[in-house]
């Protein structure tokens, strides 16, 4: 299993998820066999169903046999997808209108399309938990002998289901961010443009801080998306080096091809290194973000997350958690 892991460039959570995703999987495709072999499924739908799901897990944990270079070349935090298509048709009517406004540099373009792909990135996520939960609950729903194993399973469903309900509430504001941008252009006044960071930001608000203590964040904040912007610059600036490169292969000059190389070496190196520093900077900010969250959380009647899951893990329960209180 570790070799898995390092493979597949897995954390031992993320392990220990693939491995209960496909012993569900595993569950399921038995109990399809014992239906087929009785002849309940003569129009193949449970199959098909299997079959989705199966894709869902490959996908979700980098097995499709899906290599993206610039993921592994860069250190890039990407928004997981090799496509260019924002496979929603709310979406790429609001992107075809920003196109042609007029309203946006190329630069805001940029800018824009990162926040597109970003929320499509929130919406592939959502349905990838929607799908696990439905999954989870159908063999809940089959168990004869609920044991205590089961009753600590169906707690972690049930914060699965606060977590759902947050990311599609994240996913509607989202849109309706993006539906104001590309119809008026970007605020001048806002406070902060990268997706990831209004994100934070947007935590930070609802945590328990003091005026000095968001102030001091919200510094950190401008650091961490001066830090985008510039992987951001290199990334474009290699992806131009790339296209020389493979010009330069093609005319057989091996001295002008040997010096793109170098450069293309060097750009690559340094997106790496700004990439490292850049995941960095993101798990410093959570790190401030945690315990004013868990004051915050205090305050709240439910269930708290573990202290000692992991830190992207804790803050979305924390989300989720925080947001079920304000509405009660």
């Amino acid at each position: 299993m570790v070799k898995i892991a390092d493979e597949l460039h897995l954390s031992a959570v993320k392990l220990a998820e693939l491995h209960s995703d496909l012993k569900i999987q595993e569950k399921d495709e038995l109990s399809w066999k014992k239906l087929k072999a009785e002849g309940l499924d003569e129009d193949g739908e449970k199959e098909a169903k299997l079959r989705r799901n199966l894709n869902v897990i490959l996908t979700k944990y980098g097995m499709n046999g899906k290599k993206d270079s610039q993921l592994v070349d860069t250190n890039y935090i990407k928004d997981g997808t090799e496509s260019d298509t924002l496979d929603d048709p709310r979406l790429e009517k609001l992107w075809s209108k920003a196109k042609t406004s007029g309203k946006f540099s190329d630069e805001e373009l940029d800018k824009l399309w990162r926040e597109f792909k970003h929320h499509k990135e929130k919406i592939r996520e959502y349905n990838i938990l929607l799908e696990t939960v439905s999954r989870t609950e159908d063999i809940h729903k089959n168990l004869i002998n609920p044991s205590e194993e089961n009753l600590v399973k169906e707690e972690i469903l049930h914060n699965k289901h606060r977590e759902l309900k947050e990311k599609l509430r994240s996913i509607n504001q989202g849109f309706e961010r993006l539906r104001k941008v590309s119809h008026q252009g970007y605020d001048t006044t806002s406070e902060f443009e990268e997706p990831r960071v209004i994100d934070l930001w947007d935590m930070a608000k609802s945590a328990n801080f003091t005026e000095k203590e968001l102030e001091s964040f919200r510094e950190e904040l401008k650091h961490f998306e001066a830090k985008i912007e510039k992987h951001h610059h290199y990334q474009k600036q290699l992806e131009i080096s790339h296209q020389k490169l493979k010009h330069v292969e093609g005319t057989g000059d091996k001295d002008h091809l040997n010096r793109n190389k170098e450069k293309y070496a060097t750009l690559q190196e340094k997106t790496k290194e700004l990439g490292y520093k850049l995941l960095q900077a993101l798990l410093a900010a959570l790190r401030v973000l945690r315990p004013h969250l868990v004051r915050r959380l205090g305050e709240c009647p439910l269930q708290l997350p573990v202290h000692g899951s992991p830190e992207r893990y804790w803050l979305k329960t924390a989300q989720a958690t925080l947001s079920t209180c304000s509405q009660r």
